[in-house]
């Protein structure tokens, strides 16, 4: 079981939150498979794309997929169902 860490970050245009993690949140093979990381980054950037996630831009945060969401428990559970990872809440640093 494993807590997913969000960074919060500026709201968008319409003054909705919006939250980071790191792709290894969404990583579904993890290193032993064989695929390199950009690899592995671009499968959890199509992953978090289906439940309203998007690949975070920033220097600030590299391999960051960031979502707007006002129930970080609804995008935990988003995030366990589709990559199949049991995960266990999270924490916003």
């Amino acid at each position: 079981m494993k807590k997913v860490m969000f960074k919060r970050i500026n709201s968008d245009v319409n003054g909705n939150p919006r939250y980071v993690c790191h792709f290894f949140d969404m990583d579904v093979h993890g290193p032993s498979v064989g695929l390199g990381l950009s690899e592995r980054y671009e499968i959890a950037i199509k992953l978090a794309n289906t439940i309203g996630g998007r690949k975070y831009n920033r220097k600030s945060f590299g391999g960051g997929l960031v979502f707007q969401s006002y129930s970080l428990d609804e995008l935990v559970n988003a995030m366990a169902r589709v990559t199949g990872k049991n995960l266990n809440g999270y924490e916003v640093v």
